[in-house]
């Protein structure tokens, strides 16, 4: 049987309006998403301009709709897009 989730990409990138309580509350966020076995990666980008994760969800609405939850993006922190990414692996 094949799996329904489909990978999404969500990338944060940081405004200027960026608050550090905010990013303390992204990572409870994504510790709830663990929980929820829906993230499969995530990660800040090296020059601090924002970062990144990859979540697992039935389809763009529903990716969009959880990352909208986002305390980053619901304090303005960061602006987030939502992508449907068909990975790759090779290992």
């Amino acid at each position: 049987m094949s799996d329904p989730m489909h990978l999404y990409l969500v990338m944060a990138m940081r405004t200027p309006q960026f608050q550090a309580s905010a990013g303390e509350a992204h990572k409870a966020f994504l510790d709830d998403l663990i929980e929820q076995n829906l993230l499969e990666l995530t990660g800040p980008f090296t020059d601090g301009t924002g970062g990144a994760y990859l979540l697992r969800a039935t389809d763009l609405a529903t990716a969009t709709q959880i990352a909208h939850g986002d305390p980053l993006h619901t304090s303005g922190s960061s602006t987030l897009t939502v992508h449907e990414w068909r990975v790759r692996r090779f290992s």
